[in-house]
């Protein structure tokens, strides 16, 4: 975490409504409690690393911040280190800071370990972008253009309304209603499990993002980088659009900052009124510099998937989706959906007495419709289980509890209709579930952002060739340095590339 205009200060803070609400509704869990309480597979509380002091303003902490904070840094997989990353943005903020309207302001900007593309104020001062932001970005100009929209939130006194309005309405309630409002979407609640806040207004987004384009242009950034970097972001979401029918941009930027054409044009617009010869500045070179291999995608540390497999090797177990399943590694639990939506899954781990059998688990009320004559005691590669089925009103269940360990884990699979089909997916992805190899662990490691000069001869498609871990390489590797479908790489350009 890094203090603009302020001291560097350990904090504590809560957000938006609990992703866990969501799911429990979908799947009609009737109590859940257990499910928010473990987080990702126990993971270890952040570190943050200490910075030097700075003798000026300083972030007023309130009770609201501090759980905001909190809840945020456990939906978003804790702080994420990185001296250069911290020092760049340290820099960035204080330019858009002197340029602003309230140099008085201070802001605490927070790096979160999360690939997903996003970046949010609190009323206080406190800014978050998420690693995988600064990953898609292509230089010092377009993360300007983040900052200086979320600080305009802040100058606006729009992110103090949103908390307002979050505060007085049942936001899950609604959102869960208007989500399952149609039966074919009643899945989609089962993809939308990052936390999520409750959205700016129309009105809202487009006055940030012209006090933003200024506040970057008069710091002697590029006005352009926020045209740029919202297309980057349509074009990112789009590439996750086309793995399923469900939309699953709930977790990213996109969803409460909707990157539109009539929001691009506008900040188009705007930047031609800042656009002067001292004013163009996209600092390509450094931002490269700072970003070189940072960490992209999800971190082992915590879980990842890879195609249609999830592994942990911190907690040393596997196991593989079903064919045209689409895998999410959330804050709280692993999501699957089928390609269509016709089927569900959630994986994630629960807290059962070692005393308690797995069978008196599954029918301890926390899920309502199980059936007790269908539940069934089970041994799976070695492990203690036990399954069950359950009926709701649209899905219909089968969940499978499995003790590993000192630990159980839960599976629970929906299928809109029961069938052959839906049962055998169920079957064989638990039978998956086993222990990772030594060899298995040793090899887990993160997939990297790697700056490269392009050399002559190279090509867009052949560059692509050389990403690891990532689909659509070539459209990937466009999106993540800036070209469009017909632009082409020159020797001694700088590029970005996914390495393991």
């Amino acid at each position: 975490m890094i203090e603009h205009a302020g001291r560097r200060e350990e904090g504590t803070g809560r957000r938006l409504w609990a992703a866990p609400a969501l799911v429990c509704a979908a799947l009609t869990l009737s109590a859940c409690g257990n499910i928010g309480n473990v987080g990702r597979f126990e993971q270890a509380p952040p570190t943050a690393a200490a910075a030097p002091a700075k003798p000026n303003r300083v972030v007023q902490q309130t009770p609201n911040s501090e759980r905001e904070h909190e809840r945020i840094l456990s939906a978003y997989g804790g702080a994420y280190d990185d001296p250069k990353l911290e020092a760049l943005i340290s820099k960035t903020v204080d330019q858009l800071v002197a340029a602003s309207e309230r140099p008085d302001q201070a802001y605490k900007v927070t790096i979160l370990n999360s690939g997903a593309v996003n970046a949010f104020a609190l009323p206080t001062g406190q800014l978050y972008v998420t690693r995988g932001l600064i990953a898609l970005a292509s230089d010092t100009s377009e993360l300007s253009s983040v900052l200086s929209h979320e600080m305009a939130h802040v100058l606006a006194k729009h992110a103090a309304m949103r908390e307002d309005q979050a505060r007085q309405a049942a936001v899950v309630t609604r959102v869960v209603t208007d989500m399952s409002s149609d039966p074919d979407l009643t899945a989609l609640a089962l993809a939308k499990t990052k936390l999520t806040m409750a959205s700016f207004s129309r009105q809202q987004e487009f006055e940030a993002d012209g006090i933003g384009v200024g506040i970057a242009a008069r710091a002697h950034f590029d006005p352009y980088g926020a045209a740029r970097f919202l297309t980057a972001m349509e074009r990112n979401a789009a590439l996750k659009v086309g793995k399923t029918a469900l939309d699953p941009r709930a977790q990213d930027f996109t969803s409460s900052h909707p990157a539109t054409p009539e929001r691009i044009s506008n900040a188009q617009t705007t930047a031609r009124q800042y656009s002067s010869p001292e004013n163009n500045e996209r600092d390509r070179e450094t931002y490269l510099a700072a970003i070189d291999n940072i960490v992209y995608g999800e971190d082992p540390s915590e879980g990842f998937v890879r195609g249609r497999r999830f592994l942990h090797p911190k907690l040393g177990f596997t196991f593989t989706a079903p064919d045209n399943f689409t895998l999410d590694n959330t804050a709280q639990a692993v999501i699957g959906v089928r390609e269509g939506g016709s089927q569900a899954m959630r994986f994630d781990v629960v807290r059962v007495p070692a005393e308690q059998s797995l069978g008196d688990y599954l029918n301890s009320g926390w899920m309502e419709g199980v059936e007790k004559s269908s539940t069934e005691d089970l041994n799976i590669n070695g492990f203690p289980a036990a399954s069950a089925t359950a009926h709701g009103d649209q899905w219909q269940f089968k969940v499978y509890a499995l003790r590993f360990g000192s630990d159980v884990y839960r599976f629970i699979f929906a299928a809109k209709q029961k069938s052959t089909e839906s049962e055998r997916n169920a079957r064989e992805t638990v039978n998956s579930f086993r222990r990772l190899t030594l060899d298995e662990i040793q090899a887990a490691r993160p997939l990297r952002i790697k700056v490269i000069n392009v050399q002559p001869g190279d090509t867009v498609e052949s560059l692509s060739h050389r990403m690891a871990g990532v689909d659509h390489p070539a459209e990937r590797f466009r999106v993540l340095n800036g070209l469009d479908s017909h632009a082409q790489v020159k020797p001694r350009d700088r590029v970005k590339i996914v390495v393991d």
